[in-house]
Protein backbone atom coordinates (compact mmCIF):
# COMPACT_ATOMS: atom_id res chain seq x y z
CA UNK A 1 0.00 0.00 0.00
CA UNK A 2 1.26 3.02 -0.96
CA UNK A 3 1.60 6.09 1.20
CA UNK A 4 -0.99 8.14 -0.05
CA UNK A 5 -3.44 5.72 0.65
CA UNK A 6 -2.33 4.93 3.58
CA UNK A 7 -2.93 8.56 4.94
CA UNK A 8 -5.97 8.78 3.27
CA UNK A 9 -5.19 12.29 1.27
CA UNK A 10 -7.99 11.88 -1.12
CA UNK A 11 -8.58 14.29 -4.04
CA UNK A 12 -11.15 17.20 -4.65
CA UNK A 13 -13.89 14.75 -6.81
CA UNK A 14 -13.88 12.22 -4.01
CA UNK A 15 -14.39 15.20 -1.52
CA UNK A 16 -17.35 16.63 -3.56
CA UNK A 17 -18.96 13.19 -3.97
CA UNK A 18 -18.39 12.80 0.04
CA UNK A 19 -19.74 16.22 0.62
CA UNK A 20 -22.62 15.19 -2.17
CA UNK A 21 -23.71 12.18 -0.14
CA UNK A 22 -23.42 14.02 3.56
CA UNK A 23 -26.15 16.69 2.80
CA UNK A 24 -28.48 14.30 0.83
CA UNK A 25 -31.66 14.47 2.78
CA UNK A 26 -32.44 10.93 3.10
CA UNK A 27 -28.56 10.22 4.03
CA UNK A 28 -27.93 10.18 7.64
CA UNK A 29 -24.73 9.55 9.06
CA UNK A 30 -25.18 5.62 9.33
CA UNK A 31 -26.05 5.63 6.17
CA UNK A 32 -23.18 7.22 4.91
CA UNK A 33 -20.92 5.75 7.02
CA UNK A 34 -22.41 2.30 5.28
CA UNK A 35 -22.31 3.24 2.27
CA UNK A 36 -18.46 4.07 2.12
CA UNK A 37 -17.74 0.98 3.81
CA UNK A 38 -19.72 -1.28 0.95
CA UNK A 39 -18.26 0.71 -1.93
CA UNK A 40 -14.99 1.73 -0.33
CA UNK A 41 -15.53 5.28 -1.87
CA UNK A 42 -18.54 7.86 -2.15
CA UNK A 43 -17.51 8.25 -6.09
CA UNK A 44 -18.56 4.76 -6.18
CA UNK A 45 -21.54 4.79 -4.40
CA UNK A 46 -22.95 7.78 -6.11
CA UNK A 47 -22.49 5.30 -8.95
CA UNK A 48 -25.16 2.44 -7.28
CA UNK A 49 -27.61 5.11 -5.56
CA UNK A 50 -30.18 4.96 -8.26
CA UNK A 51 -30.37 1.16 -8.49
CA UNK A 52 -29.44 0.56 -4.71
CA UNK A 53 -33.42 1.06 -3.48
CA UNK A 54 -34.95 -0.17 -6.72
CA UNK A 55 -36.09 -3.11 -4.86
CA UNK A 56 -37.85 -1.50 -2.34
CA UNK A 57 -41.67 -1.09 -3.83
CA UNK A 58 -42.72 1.61 -1.51
CA UNK A 59 -41.14 4.87 -0.31
CA UNK A 60 -39.27 7.97 -1.15
CA UNK A 61 -37.04 8.14 -4.04
CA UNK A 62 -33.18 8.74 -3.23
CA UNK A 63 -32.43 12.20 -4.21
CA UNK A 64 -28.79 13.03 -4.59
CA UNK A 65 -27.86 16.13 -3.39
CA UNK A 66 -26.81 18.30 -6.70
CA UNK A 67 -23.16 18.22 -7.74
CA UNK A 68 -23.92 21.91 -8.53
CA UNK A 69 -24.60 22.91 -5.26
CA UNK A 70 -22.30 20.96 -3.31
CA UNK A 71 -19.48 22.97 -5.72
CA UNK A 72 -20.73 26.53 -4.91
CA UNK A 73 -20.66 25.11 -0.93
CA UNK A 74 -16.80 24.47 -1.62
CA UNK A 75 -16.36 27.59 -3.25
CA UNK A 76 -18.27 29.39 -0.13
CA UNK A 77 -16.46 28.00 2.08
CA UNK A 78 -13.07 28.53 0.08
CA UNK A 79 -14.45 32.36 0.22
CA UNK A 80 -15.07 32.13 4.06
CA UNK A 81 -11.29 31.25 4.80
CA UNK A 82 -12.48 28.11 5.42
CA UNK A 83 -12.08 24.22 4.24
CA UNK A 84 -13.75 21.02 3.85
CA UNK A 85 -12.86 18.43 5.86
CA UNK A 86 -14.14 14.39 5.34
CA UNK A 87 -14.39 11.50 8.40
CA UNK A 88 -10.85 9.72 7.48
CA UNK A 89 -8.65 12.32 6.35
CA UNK A 90 -5.66 12.88 8.43
CA UNK A 91 -7.04 16.66 9.79
CA UNK A 92 -10.54 14.96 11.11
CA UNK A 93 -10.51 15.19 14.86
CA UNK A 94 -8.94 12.23 16.12
CA UNK A 95 -12.19 11.66 19.63
CA UNK A 96 -14.96 12.73 16.79
CA UNK A 97 -13.91 10.21 14.85
CA UNK A 98 -14.13 7.72 17.35
CA UNK A 99 -17.60 8.40 18.45
CA UNK A 100 -20.37 6.62 17.09
CA UNK A 101 -21.49 7.74 12.98
CA UNK A 102 -19.56 10.88 13.31
CA UNK A 103 -20.18 13.80 10.75
CA UNK A 104 -19.28 13.05 7.29
CA UNK A 105 -17.92 16.52 6.71
CA UNK A 106 -16.60 19.02 8.71
CA UNK A 107 -16.98 22.77 7.12
CA UNK A 108 -13.48 24.49 9.29
CA UNK A 109 -12.52 27.96 9.09
CA UNK A 110 -9.62 29.51 11.36
CA UNK A 111 -6.74 27.58 12.25
CA UNK A 112 -8.24 23.64 11.75
CA UNK A 113 -4.66 21.93 13.80
CA UNK A 114 -6.34 23.23 16.73
CA UNK A 115 -9.35 20.16 16.07
CA UNK A 116 -6.15 17.53 16.60
CA UNK A 117 -4.99 19.09 20.12
CA UNK A 118 -6.17 17.90 23.40
CA UNK A 119 -9.64 19.82 24.21
CA UNK A 120 -11.86 20.56 26.70
CA UNK A 121 -15.79 22.13 26.43
CA UNK A 122 -17.50 24.63 29.01
CA UNK A 123 -21.00 25.15 28.42
CA UNK A 124 -24.25 26.70 30.20
CA UNK A 125 -26.63 28.82 30.29
CA UNK A 126 -27.18 31.58 27.89
CA UNK A 127 -28.90 33.55 30.93
CA UNK A 128 -25.70 33.27 32.96
CA UNK A 129 -24.93 34.91 36.31
CA UNK A 130 -22.17 37.37 36.46
CA UNK A 131 -20.61 34.55 38.84
CA UNK A 132 -21.45 32.40 36.63
CA UNK A 133 -19.81 34.41 33.85
CA UNK A 134 -16.60 34.79 35.91
CA UNK A 135 -16.49 31.44 37.17
CA UNK A 136 -16.43 30.33 33.21
CA UNK A 137 -13.68 32.52 32.38
CA UNK A 138 -11.48 31.07 35.58
CA UNK A 139 -11.58 27.48 34.03
CA UNK A 140 -11.29 28.50 30.29
CA UNK A 141 -7.78 30.36 31.51
CA UNK A 142 -6.83 27.88 33.56
CA UNK A 143 -7.29 25.21 31.48
CA UNK A 144 -5.96 26.91 28.38
CA UNK A 145 -2.72 27.30 30.40
CA UNK A 146 -2.28 24.27 30.91
CA UNK A 147 -2.76 22.89 27.45
CA UNK A 148 -5.77 22.67 26.68
CA UNK A 149 -8.02 23.99 24.00
CA UNK A 150 -11.68 25.14 25.00
CA UNK A 151 -14.79 23.77 23.26
CA UNK A 152 -18.05 25.56 23.37
CA UNK A 153 -21.01 26.78 21.28
CA UNK A 154 -20.62 30.51 20.70
CA UNK A 155 -24.07 31.16 22.55
CA UNK A 156 -24.50 33.58 25.09
CA UNK A 157 -23.44 33.58 28.38
CA UNK A 158 -21.58 31.11 29.38
CA UNK A 159 -20.03 30.18 25.93
CA UNK A 160 -19.16 33.45 25.21
CA UNK A 161 -17.10 34.20 28.41
CA UNK A 162 -15.20 30.80 27.63
CA UNK A 163 -14.31 31.69 23.89
CA UNK A 164 -13.33 35.20 25.03
CA UNK A 165 -11.07 33.88 28.14
CA UNK A 166 -9.68 31.32 25.55
CA UNK A 167 -8.71 33.08 22.74
CA UNK A 168 -4.92 33.22 23.47
CA UNK A 169 -4.34 30.00 24.68
CA UNK A 170 -6.96 28.37 21.57
CA UNK A 171 -10.48 28.13 21.40
CA UNK A 172 -12.97 25.97 19.24
CA UNK A 173 -16.44 27.49 18.07
CA UNK A 174 -19.32 25.04 16.86
CA UNK A 175 -22.36 26.09 15.37
CA UNK A 176 -25.19 25.04 14.08
CA UNK A 177 -25.27 27.63 11.25
CA UNK A 178 -22.92 28.24 8.34
CA UNK A 179 -19.65 29.24 8.45
CA UNK A 180 -20.54 32.46 7.15
CA UNK A 181 -24.03 32.95 9.73
CA UNK A 182 -23.20 35.01 12.60
CA UNK A 183 -25.39 33.77 15.52
CA UNK A 184 -26.47 35.25 17.66
CA UNK A 185 -25.83 38.81 15.88
CA UNK A 186 -24.30 40.40 18.64
CA UNK A 187 -21.65 37.35 18.62
CA UNK A 188 -20.06 38.59 14.94
CA UNK A 189 -16.94 40.01 16.14
CA UNK A 190 -16.43 37.24 18.56
CA UNK A 191 -17.01 34.67 15.56
CA UNK A 192 -14.64 37.10 13.55
CA UNK A 193 -11.65 37.09 16.41
CA UNK A 194 -12.31 32.97 16.52
CA UNK A 195 -12.02 32.25 12.89
CA UNK A 196 -8.70 34.73 13.10
CA UNK A 197 -6.75 33.24 15.97
CA UNK A 198 -8.99 29.96 16.54
CA UNK A 199 -11.46 27.73 14.31
CA UNK A 200 -14.84 28.16 13.83
CA UNK A 201 -16.27 24.77 13.04
CA UNK A 202 -19.95 23.61 12.14
CA UNK A 203 -21.42 20.38 10.08
CA UNK A 204 -23.95 22.28 8.06
CA UNK A 205 -22.80 23.97 4.56
CA UNK A 206 -22.61 28.30 4.23
CA UNK A 207 -25.51 29.84 3.98
CA UNK A 208 -27.31 27.76 6.61
CA UNK A 209 -29.48 29.97 8.65
CA UNK A 210 -30.31 28.80 12.62
CA UNK A 211 -33.22 26.32 13.02
CA UNK A 212 -33.72 24.86 16.46
CA UNK A 213 -33.19 21.07 15.22
CA UNK A 214 -29.48 22.07 14.10
CA UNK A 215 -28.51 23.24 17.85
CA UNK A 216 -28.60 19.10 19.42
CA UNK A 217 -26.71 17.99 16.16
CA UNK A 218 -24.34 20.57 17.23
CA UNK A 219 -24.10 19.38 20.78
CA UNK A 220 -23.08 15.95 19.65
CA UNK A 221 -20.05 17.61 17.80
CA UNK A 222 -19.02 19.85 21.30
CA UNK A 223 -19.40 16.39 23.31
CA UNK A 224 -17.14 14.12 20.67
CA UNK A 225 -14.48 16.65 20.27
CA UNK A 226 -13.72 17.05 24.15
CA UNK A 227 -12.19 14.58 26.10
CA UNK A 228 -14.21 16.08 29.11
CA UNK A 229 -17.21 18.44 29.48
CA UNK A 230 -18.02 21.19 32.27
CA UNK A 231 -21.30 22.23 32.70
CA UNK A 232 -21.38 25.92 34.45
CA UNK A 233 -24.74 26.63 34.49
CA UNK A 234 -27.36 24.67 33.31
CA UNK A 235 -31.62 24.60 34.02
CA UNK A 236 -34.15 21.44 33.98
CA UNK A 237 -34.48 21.60 30.21
CA UNK A 238 -31.23 22.84 28.33
CA UNK A 239 -28.92 22.45 25.41
CA UNK A 240 -26.15 22.11 27.97
CA UNK A 241 -27.49 18.71 29.27
CA UNK A 242 -27.68 17.60 26.12
CA UNK A 243 -24.26 18.07 25.59
CA UNK A 244 -23.72 16.51 28.63
CA UNK A 245 -25.77 13.17 28.56
CA UNK A 246 -24.59 12.88 24.75
CA UNK A 247 -20.42 13.14 26.37
CA UNK A 248 -21.67 10.33 29.06
CA UNK A 249 -23.22 8.17 26.25
CA UNK A 250 -19.70 8.40 24.72
CA UNK A 251 -17.71 7.45 27.70
CA UNK A 252 -16.28 11.37 28.16
CA UNK A 253 -15.88 12.83 31.70
CA UNK A 254 -18.42 15.47 32.26
CA UNK A 255 -18.00 17.72 35.64
CA UNK A 256 -20.27 20.31 36.81
CA UNK A 257 -19.76 23.22 39.01
CA UNK A 258 -22.82 23.64 41.81
CA UNK A 259 -24.91 26.61 42.57
CA UNK A 260 -27.95 27.44 44.76
CA UNK A 261 -30.92 25.61 44.84
CA UNK A 262 -33.05 28.60 45.17
CA UNK A 263 -31.56 29.72 41.71
CA UNK A 264 -32.97 27.72 38.08
CA UNK A 265 -29.88 28.29 36.23
CA UNK A 266 -28.39 25.83 38.63
CA UNK A 267 -30.93 23.48 38.63
CA UNK A 268 -28.97 21.02 36.03
CA UNK A 269 -26.01 21.51 37.32
CA UNK A 270 -27.01 20.17 40.77
CA UNK A 271 -29.03 17.43 39.29
CA UNK A 272 -25.71 16.49 36.93
CA UNK A 273 -23.47 16.18 40.36
CA UNK A 274 -26.33 13.94 41.88
CA UNK A 275 -25.99 11.51 39.33
CA UNK A 276 -22.92 11.30 39.36
CA UNK A 277 -20.94 14.47 37.49
CA UNK A 278 -17.76 15.33 39.07
CA UNK A 279 -17.99 18.24 41.06
CA UNK A 280 -16.12 21.46 40.21
CA UNK A 281 -14.70 24.60 42.36
CA UNK A 282 -11.66 25.31 40.42
CA UNK A 283 -9.68 24.20 36.84
CA UNK A 284 -7.75 22.60 39.18
CA UNK A 285 -10.68 19.98 39.90
CA UNK A 286 -11.32 19.04 35.96
CA UNK A 287 -7.21 19.46 35.12
CA UNK A 288 -6.99 16.51 37.81
CA UNK A 289 -8.81 14.73 35.85
CA UNK A 290 -8.08 15.19 32.36
CA UNK A 291 -4.27 14.56 33.11
CA UNK A 292 -4.62 11.36 34.12
CA UNK A 293 -4.78 10.74 30.08
CA UNK A 294 -7.83 8.94 29.68
CA UNK A 295 -7.56 10.53 26.10
CA UNK A 296 -4.65 12.38 25.45
CA UNK A 297 -1.71 11.39 27.90
CA UNK A 298 -0.98 15.13 28.11
CA UNK A 299 2.48 17.07 27.97
CA UNK A 300 2.27 20.63 26.30
CA UNK A 301 6.05 19.72 24.37
CA UNK A 302 5.16 16.37 23.27
CA UNK A 303 3.97 15.57 19.29
CA UNK A 304 0.78 14.65 19.03
CA UNK A 305 1.49 13.83 15.12
CA UNK A 306 2.80 10.48 15.61
CA UNK A 307 -0.52 9.14 17.10
CA UNK A 308 -2.57 11.14 14.83
CA UNK A 309 -0.66 9.33 11.67
CA UNK A 310 -1.02 5.93 13.59
CA UNK A 311 -4.86 6.70 13.59
CA UNK A 312 -5.22 7.70 9.99
CA UNK A 313 -3.03 5.09 9.06
CA UNK A 314 -5.97 2.44 10.39
CA UNK A 315 -8.50 4.38 9.34
CA UNK A 316 -6.97 4.51 5.82
CA UNK A 317 -6.07 1.12 5.71
CA UNK A 318 -9.73 -0.10 6.39
CA UNK A 319 -10.89 2.46 3.85
CA UNK A 320 -9.21 0.99 1.16
CA UNK A 321 -9.38 -2.21 1.81
CA UNK A 322 -13.53 -1.33 1.31
CA UNK A 323 -12.49 0.31 -1.85
CA UNK A 324 -10.99 -2.56 -3.48
CA UNK A 325 -13.07 -5.40 -2.21
CA UNK A 326 -16.39 -3.30 -1.23
CA UNK A 327 -17.62 -3.00 -4.90
CA UNK A 328 -16.75 -7.26 -5.17
CA UNK A 329 -18.94 -7.54 -1.68
CA UNK A 330 -22.46 -5.72 -2.65
CA UNK A 331 -22.17 -7.70 -5.66
CA UNK A 332 -21.62 -10.61 -4.05
CA UNK A 333 -24.97 -10.01 -1.98
CA UNK A 334 -28.24 -10.97 -3.61
CA UNK A 335 -30.65 -9.23 -2.25
CA UNK A 336 -34.26 -10.68 -2.73
CA UNK A 337 -37.72 -10.07 -2.16
CA UNK A 338 -37.83 -13.00 0.56
CA UNK A 339 -34.95 -11.11 1.92
CA UNK A 340 -36.76 -8.01 2.38
CA UNK A 341 -40.02 -9.44 3.89
CA UNK A 342 -38.01 -11.44 6.15
CA UNK A 343 -36.73 -8.25 7.75
CA UNK A 344 -39.85 -6.20 7.22
CA UNK A 345 -41.65 -8.49 9.16
CA UNK A 346 -39.04 -8.27 12.12
CA UNK A 347 -39.17 -4.63 12.11
CA UNK A 348 -42.30 -2.41 13.40
CA UNK A 349 -42.97 1.06 15.11
CA UNK A 350 -41.04 -0.15 18.16
CA UNK A 351 -37.02 0.39 18.12
CA UNK A 352 -35.19 -2.85 18.10
CA UNK A 353 -31.06 -3.69 17.67
CA UNK A 354 -29.85 -4.35 14.76
CA UNK A 355 -28.20 -7.59 16.41
CA UNK A 356 -31.54 -8.62 16.75
CA UNK A 357 -32.40 -8.62 13.35
CA UNK A 358 -29.85 -10.39 12.28
CA UNK A 359 -30.00 -13.03 14.89
CA UNK A 360 -33.63 -13.78 14.58
CA UNK A 361 -33.73 -13.29 10.64
CA UNK A 362 -30.63 -16.04 10.54
CA UNK A 363 -29.25 -13.69 7.60
CA UNK A 364 -25.49 -12.05 6.91
CA UNK A 365 -25.26 -9.28 8.74
CA UNK A 366 -24.05 -7.60 5.56
CA UNK A 367 -27.30 -8.41 3.80
CA UNK A 368 -29.34 -7.42 7.25
CA UNK A 369 -27.32 -3.73 6.66
CA UNK A 370 -28.44 -3.54 3.62
CA UNK A 371 -31.67 -4.16 3.03
CA UNK A 372 -31.89 -1.24 6.11
CA UNK A 373 -30.05 0.96 3.80
CA UNK A 374 -32.67 0.57 1.89
CA UNK A 375 -34.98 1.45 3.48
CA UNK A 376 -33.60 4.34 5.45
CA UNK A 377 -32.66 5.86 1.91
CA UNK A 378 -36.56 5.46 0.76
CA UNK A 379 -37.83 7.19 4.08
CA UNK A 380 -39.21 3.83 5.73
CA UNK A 381 -36.78 3.50 8.58
CA UNK A 382 -36.33 5.76 11.06
CA UNK A 383 -32.91 4.96 13.40
CA UNK A 384 -32.25 5.23 16.97
CA UNK A 385 -29.74 5.56 19.72
CA UNK A 386 -28.35 2.28 20.49
CA UNK A 387 -28.00 0.83 17.08
CA UNK A 388 -31.65 0.52 16.93
CA UNK A 389 -34.15 1.01 14.16
CA UNK A 390 -37.93 1.19 13.77
CA UNK A 391 -40.67 1.46 10.67
CA UNK A 392 -42.07 4.78 9.91
CA UNK A 393 -45.82 4.34 9.89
Amino acid sequence: MNDSATTRVIADEERLCRLQLAQSDNIGPATYHQLLDIYGSATEAITALPDLASGVTRGRRVRLYPRERALRDVDRTHACGGQVVTHGEPGFPLLLAETVNPPPVLFVSGDANLLLEPACAIVGSRNSSANGKRFARDVAAGLGQAGWKIVSGLARGIDTAAHEASLAQGTIAVIATGLDVNYPPENADLHARIASVGCVVSEMPPGTQPRADLFPRRNRIIAGLAAGVVVVEAAMRSGSLITARLANEIGRDVFAVPGSPFDPRSEGANKLIQDGAMLVTSPRDVLEVLERGHFYPLDTGRDIQPQLQAVSAETGHRMAVGAKAGTASRNDLVVDETHRQTILDLLGPDPVEVDVVVRESRLPSRLVQMVIMELDLTGRLERHAGQRVSLMV
